[in-house]
């Protein structure tokens, strides 16, 4: 099993500052997602994710960024390792998700 690399906020800042090619994806409910979501996120519950990442994530080798609620949420962690089974071979986990997101003041879109 490969190691999960875990990325902070500031590292997902940067990304998405220098435009870098990356998928960020909410591993948590879609009600969830619907109350709000960080900016340009898609949602793929961590119990669908075996089913749903061949059709929205069609390509292993491309960048994803996993959230889900908080540093104390398992879910991205989860959902990191099953996509790592799936072959993907980029993925990594932004373990303070929404809460910490939102706690810096960051937006949250709906």
């Amino acid at each position: 099993m490969p190691k999960l690399t875990f990325i902070s906020k500031e590292k997902l800042l940067e990304m998405m500052e220098n435009k870098e090619e990356f998928t960020l994806v909410e591993v948590l409910s879609e009600d969830s997602y619907k109350a709000g979501h960080l900016p340009f996120a898609v949602n793929i519950p961590v119990k669908n994710i075996a089913e749903l990442a061949a059709q929205k994530l069609p390509n292993k080798s491309a960048t994803i960024v996993v959230y889900c609620g908080s540093f104390t949420c398992l879910a991205s962690t989860n959902a990191a390792r099953k996509l790592q089974e799936l072959g993907y071979t980029k993925v990594l986990d932004y373990k303070g998700g929404k809460k910490d997101w939102q706690d810096a003041g960051l937006p949250i879109e709906q």
